[in-house]
């Protein structure tokens, strides 16, 4: 870290920077214009402040903050869903065995007496604690070090937070939990000696019953999505319970939340119910859908499905639906001639069950892409390939 760069003339020229359209690659080749500062170091600095501006709003805003490499900002959960994490705990102490550049942590540390913050990176260790004593922190306990080894040497602790590393030194990329740094899995007994109550940040390619069966003791996954795009599944592991897996769905959105809820047993309980396309047509926000609840929301709020595999909804008045409403104003069967005198020449294209892409749909037919007009390619309940002309609902 730096400090030179936390000079104030230092941090004008950064955010006069920031502000521009100066493109890095162009900034690089200038060369730095200040003493003991590097060019690619101020440039780290401009683009974690660009970076920032929708996703840590807090921290964009905020004069002193110290940007790490992009790849520790790109892993870093936003401030949007670091808050919607803050919500699920409460008590007196909390360690992060995780802890990167520190986000989740500010907003645990406003539910919790006692964060603490460990981080195995030396430089972003540091520059995290510099963050934290800008943004006025003060119970946050910032250890560099392995959190694993940091853990064994805690007391008991309310809850401990774990959001793996999904970056695997032979292997890349990973999704198993089994692959991620620190293995949970693995620690499941050290964990859960220290704490009853154990909250784990995974990505949301995980599939949902691959990490059940990783893992002990599971009572809540919170599958997170922000403007209709998973971006997070939270686990609530407690050592005291057995009994069934409560699945929460989430949208987070400026005009409010999308929630719904439903225990795991309870979809292999549901009946399949089937109709034509009545007056109203849903498509289930895309929580809902990693959730795999599709009978189940259906039948809670009195819908009946187009197709079982369709994963479309419809009803004769409408409802408030968890995710995207439409009024349908035509059914077509899929035949081109059909469409063709439809007359629509401009219209939004989704496929649900349907064995030809969005892109090849607009070929065929000459529809190009916008206005207000939305049309579903689907499968209805006799296997037959329709077209659904909608409107949204407002």
């Amino acid at each position: 870290m730096n400090t030179k760069i936390l000079h104030k003339e230092v941090q004008e020229f950064i955010l006069k920077k920031s502000n521009s359209s100066i493109d890095l690659s162009t900034l690089i080749l200038s060369g730095s214009p200040f003493d003991d500062i590097t060019i690619q170091e101020l440039a780290q600095q401009i683009q974690g402040n660009r970076k920032t501006l929708t996703k840590l709003p807090l921290w964009h805003i905020k004069n002193g903050i110290y940007y790490p490499p992009t790849l520790n900002l790109e892993q870093t959960s936003s401030e949007i869903t670091a808050l919607y994490k803050s919500n699920l705990i409460s008590g007196k102490t909390l360690i992060d065995l995780t802890g990167g550049f520190g986000v989740d942590d500010y907003y645990f540390a406003k539910k919790i007496k006692k964060v603490i913050h460990c981080e195995l990176n030396a430089s972003l260790s540091e520059i995290t604690a510099h963050n934290f004593n800008v943004l006025e922190v003060n119970n946050i306990t910032t250890i560099h070090g392995d959190s694993l080894k940091i853990l064994k040497n805690q007391n008991s602790l309310d809850w401990i937070y774990i959001d793996p590393s999904r970056r695997h030194d032979s292997k890349g990329k990973v999704f198993f939990l089994e692959d991620c740094l620190p293995n949970v899995p693995d620690n499941l007994e050290l964990l859960f000696d220290k704490s009853s109550n154990i909250m784990i940040k995974t990505s949301p390619l995980l599939d949902i019953h691959t990490g059940i069966e990783a893992l002990q003791h599971v009572k809540e996954i919170h599958i997170v999505a922000v403007d209709n795009e998973v971006k997070e599944l939270i686990w609530i592991l407690d050592k005291n319970h057995i009994g069934e897996i409560r699945i929460i769905t989430v949208n987070i959105q400026k005009s409010g939340n999308q929630e719904f809820s439903f225990f795991l047993p309870e979809e292999t309980k549901q009946s399949i119910h089937v109709s034509d396309p009545k007056s109203y047509l849903y498509e289930p926000n895309a929580a809902i859908l990693k959730s795999g609840g599709f009978l189940t929301i259906g039948n809670t709020l009195g819908l009946k499905k187009l197709h079982n595999h369709s994963h479309l909804y419809t009803s004769e008045k409408v409802i408030d639906f968890p995710g995207r409403s439409f009024k349908i104003l035509t059914v077509y069967p899929y035949q081109k001639k059909t469409i063709a005198k439809s007359r629509i020449t401009k219209a939004n294209i989704t496929i649900r069950n349907f064995p030809e892409s969005v892109a090849i749909l607009r070929k065929k037919l000459k529809i190009k892409d916008g206005g207000d007009d939305y049309l579903f390619f689907t499968t209805d309940h006799t296997n037959k390939k329709i077209m659904i002309h909608c409107k949204k609902v407002s």
